[in-house]
């Protein structure tokens, strides 16, 4: 388990993190997200003991990092996938960090075999790639057997049966009652790995919940309808709160209503539809909804050629004919891939 209390860091002037408080329960993998330089790195270097709080206080297992008398059984962390002696082969890297906790020899062996290093245990660590230097890493982290493992960013640079295998592996060990904490930018994979997510934004703690909590609280109910006749249905359906996008030919999405309604609507007014199908939003556009404040290095978007959503003429919120405004999760997903 890990315990943050009003946990706070300043550098200088800049306040990293600012009094967040949390706890990463055993038995679920709990996903840490966040903006760059919103202060997850600093957050998991202070619970790993390598930076001390400027105010407040982190346990893993009841007591602070530095207090274990062996610590690489209690907790094991992936910061920094390079922090390894680059002229030493990963066996000899893994057998250096085993010494140092009378860890026999067989656990080397099962960590390289489990970690998928057999066919690369006796190269030097300094050849290795991003992918391989990422295993080795998590083979570092595996190696106490510890009850709690810290895994920043692991699957950076896997291939994608490697990313499987991470996921694979960080529910299997909380199954096994372990806890389990996990940076990754990634929100598709942290879907299908999170049992829990903490999101940080400016040093600040904005949510702590469930995956489908998260995404229920920060998206709308959409609905896709596809008819002949939009226009009409647009404006049948127009009304306070609720909005009427056309995202393509002979198709709406529409939200504010309930799918009932609309079916209703149309009926009334002999509009045909023959499709009627509820939406449900992904974890990266509750994300980006939720952290569309939070972001502390910007940039500006000038123009947009692709075709996106418009409101249909005669809805609310309705622009010129045949237009499309990016989502926040398009322009914010614009804006990452321009960093």
């Amino acid at each position: 388990m890990i315990e943050a209390q009003g946990l706070r860091k300043v550098y200088g002037e800049k306040t990293a993190v600012d009094g967040v408080s949390f706890t990463v329960q055993p038995g679920k993998v709990t996903g840490f997200l966040g903006p760059n330089g919103a202060g997850k790195s600093t957050t998991m270097r202070m619970i790993m003991g390598l930076d001390r709080p400027t105010a407040g206080s982190v346990t893993v297992n009841g007591l602070p990092y530095a207090k274990h008398k062996a610590p690489l059984h209690q907790v094991g962390a992936l910061l920094d996938a390079k922090a390894v002696h680059t002229s030493r082969s990963a066996y000899n890297h893994l057998r250096a960090m085993a010494a140092t906790h009378g860890i026999p020899k067989k656990r080397i062996d099962e960590v390289i075999d489990m970690t998928g290093l057999s066919a690369v245990a006796r190269k030097k660590a300094g050849g290795f790639s991003l992918g391989m230097g990422q295993r080795l890493g998590i083979a570092n982290a595996l190696l106490g057997d510890p009850q709690t493992l810290i895994l920043d960013e692991p699957v950076n640079g896997l291939d994608p049966e490697g990313v499987l295998w991470v996921r694979n592996l960080a529910r299997y060990l909380a199954r096994e009652g372990k806890t389990v904490f996990i940076s990754s930018h990634l929100m598709s994979e942290m879907a299908q790995t999170a049992d829990q997510l903490i999101v940080i934004g400016r040093g600040r703690i904005i949510a702590d919940t469930t995956v489908d909590a998260l995404i229920e609280s920060q998206t709308r109910k959409r609905t896709l309808v596809r008819t002949p006749d939009t226009s009409r249905l647009g404006v049948l359906l127009a009304g306070e709160g609720v909005r009427v996008d056309q995202n393509e030919p002979e198709t709406l999405e529409v939200s504010g209503i309930d799918p009932r309604r609309i079916a209703e609507l149309a009926l009334e007014n002999r509009v045909l539809v023959y499709e009627l199908t509820p939406l449900t939003s992904s974890l990266e556009e509750a994300y980006f909804q939720l952290t569309r404040d939070e972001v502390e290095y910007h940039s500006h978007l000038e123009s947009h050629t692709g075709q996106a959503p418009g409101p249909v003429n005669g809805a609310p919120g309705s622009g010129a004919p045949g237009t499309r405004r990016m989502s926040d999760a398009e322009a914010a997903a614009m804006e990452g891939s321009q960093r």
